[in-house]
């Protein structure tokens, strides 16, 4: 259960994503910048390591949310969905995430929608229903992702409809028009809310991106965004995009 929403700036984005879990899940540890492959990646992550979200210094990023709608599910020796993010976090462009996708044992991986947003103005989905890996291309313009288990279709209508009314309240700012957004619990405190409440499960963090110029930075509130007091911020330097070294075509 998670929500992703995307603001389109003239020069770079801004990006918020409420991560829902159930209340008996280990809290998630709050993100840090690490080295992989000469580049630099800030994320928070899982104590077994995984991740829902991460950054590059390309200014990529890449969220990840569960597929409830798809029913079918791994039965045996199931790898983390966590794995996937991990996986395509050093990406600085679609065909590398899509070579990434590729090796990973996705036989083993349960429904996901991977959501990657490239600076150039460029955001695609990777969707994976335990058959096929299908990329579909979005329009550089606000948008949302949304996953419910106790009930998708629904969370998708009623977290939409706050998004655009929102968007037709109030100027769209970045930050700080995210944040309240993110904090919301219209139509009302619940599940279907996008700051979501239930009695075993709840919106347990959330991990707001803006990117400007030549610099990134992730804010990351621990717990409820309607409730957080403390938040943990990490800045980023852009580099320039890698070569790519791998043509697949998605």
């Amino acid at each position: 259960m998670c929500t992703v929403s995307f603001i389109a700036r003239k020069n770079g984005y801004a990006l918020a994503m409420n991560r829902d879990e159930k209340l008996t899940r280990a809290a998630g540890l709050p993100p840090k910048i690490r080295k992989v492959d000469d580049q630099e990646v800030l994320y928070p992550s899982e104590p077994g390591g995984g991740t829902w979200i991460a950054l590059n210094d390309t200014g990529v990023t890449m969220a990840l949310i569960n597929w409830h709608s798809i029913k079918a599910q791994v039965k045996v020796n199931a790898v983390s969905r966590g794995e996937v993010v991990n996986a395509v976090k050093t990406a600085s462009g679609k065909d590398l995430v899509v070579s990434a996708l590729t090796k990973l044992p996705l036989t083993r991986i349960n429904p996901f929608r991977l959501i990657g947003v490239f600076p150039a103005g460029e955001i695609y989905e990777w969707r994976w229903n335990l058959k096929r890996l299908v990329c579909k291309k979005h329009l550089w313009k606000p948008r949302q992702w949304i996953s419910s288990g106790f009930d998708e279709a629904k969370a998708q209508r009623m977290r939409s409809a706050t998004f655009k009314l929102m968007q037709k309240k109030r100027r769209i700012s970045g930050r700080g028009w995210l944040r309240d957004l993110h904090s919301s619990h219209a139509p009302g405190c619940g599940p279907f809310s996008t700051c979501m409440h239930r009695n075993d499960a709840a919106t347990v963090s959330c991990t707001e991106i803006s990117i400007c110029s030549q610099q990134a930075t992730m804010r990351y509130h621990p717990g409820a965004p309607c409730s957080a007091l403390k938040n943990c911020v990490r800045h980023l330097r852009l580099q320039k995009p890698r070569p790519q070294s791998s043509k697949v075509i998605c």
